[in-house]
């Protein structure tokens, strides 16, 4: 597959490119009708979820930055201020399930038994084997709840690198080598004639 296609505006900006004006000319008009001008909206289910609107409006502040507030990267972007609130949401559950697992080995440890009349043996309000089994399924959630979140964080990585929301893909279209001055046509002949 290779390197993709610089913009036409970074081969203006190197000032180094093999093609012809009327080459970069069709180019930028190709590039200019992949723009709609118009600006990214918010879906109403992040609406809804204060924590992928608030996601959603801080991307969207850096795109515009860069002039990349689009209507065409707004698919792109709800979608990842959604995956963004839905990691958050399974890191509380998470930690409610950390929290839950060190209340409960608190407790366990921490019991007093009752002793029975008849028999006159301690009994626990809960035993070692019910003990185990709750922390094998609270540790079982807390295992499925990291997959979960796992699973999301490597979509919000595949947005990420493909929407220049990453360093390396930001630089895909940062110019490799300095511009060089434009010397004026007298200026050229000058430094010729020493």
């Amino acid at each position: 597959m290779g390197r993709p296609s610089k913009p036409t505006n970074v081969l203006l900006m190197e000032g180094k490119s093999h093609k012809t004006k009327a080459e970069l000319e069709v180019r930028r008009d190709a590039e200019s009708s992949l723009v709609t001008g118009t600006h990214m909206a918010m879906w109403p289910e992040v609406r809804e979820n204060k924590r992928a609107a608030t996601e959603f409006r801080r991307v969207c502040t850096l795109l515009k930055a860069i002039g990349k507030d689009d209507a065409l990267n707004e698919s792109v972007v709800n979608r990842y201020a959604l995956l963004r609130a839905e990691c958050v949401e399974f890191e509380e559950k998470r930690e409610t399930f950390y929290k839950g697992i060190s209340q409960m080995e608190k407790e366990y440890r921490e019991q007093v038994p009752e002793v029975d009349e008849e028999t006159g043996r301690p009994v626990f309000a809960l035993t070692a084997s019910q003990y185990y089994k709750l922390l094998h399924n609270m540790q079982s959630n807390v295992i499925n709840l990291d997959k979960q979140i796992m699973s999301k964080r490597t979509m919000m990585l595949a947005i990420e690198k493909e929407n220049i929301m990453t360093i390396a893909s930001a630089m895909r279209s940062i110019p490799k080598t300095p511009q060089k001055e434009a010397e004026d046509d007298m200026a050229a002949y000058l430094k010729k004639m020493k």
